[in-house]
């Protein structure tokens, strides 16, 4: 039983952590931060930061084509912060480093996609 409730503790650190720093991000593309803690509007808006349709959030709710498309919103969010390939990976494999890092970090909104 210990165990469930130290694994529940590490998860919603997790979560708390990617909660902020997607909060930054957003604030840092002029988006309001609170919508990084209200599910799938935080999508709209990460759609809305990147320069993508709205209409992708139902593409994001088709079983393994939503891995794709997060793949490409990742990138897509890593260019409009100025950086590369190597932060979409990052965001990819590790979203608790990757959105603090974009949000806390030095990186500025360029736009979407970069432009």
């Amino acid at each position: 039983m210990a165990a469930m409730g130290a694994f529940a503790f590490f998860y919603f650190l997790i979560l708390l952590i990617v909660i902020v720093g997607m909060w930054k991000v957003f604030e840092k593309a002029g988006k309001p931060g609170w919508a990084a803690i209200i599910p799938i509007y935080n999508l709209i808006v990460l759609l809305e930061i990147v320069g993508k349709p709205v209409w992708w959030i139902i593409l994001l709710l088709i079983p393994f084509v939503n891995f794709i498309i997060i793949i490409l919103l990742y990138h897509q969010l890593s260019l409009s912060f100025g950086q590369g390939i190597g932060m979409t990976i990052l965001l990819i494999i590790l979203p608790f480093v990757a959105f603090p890092v974009l949000g806390f970090g030095s990186a500025k909104y360029v736009g979407a996609g970069g432009s």
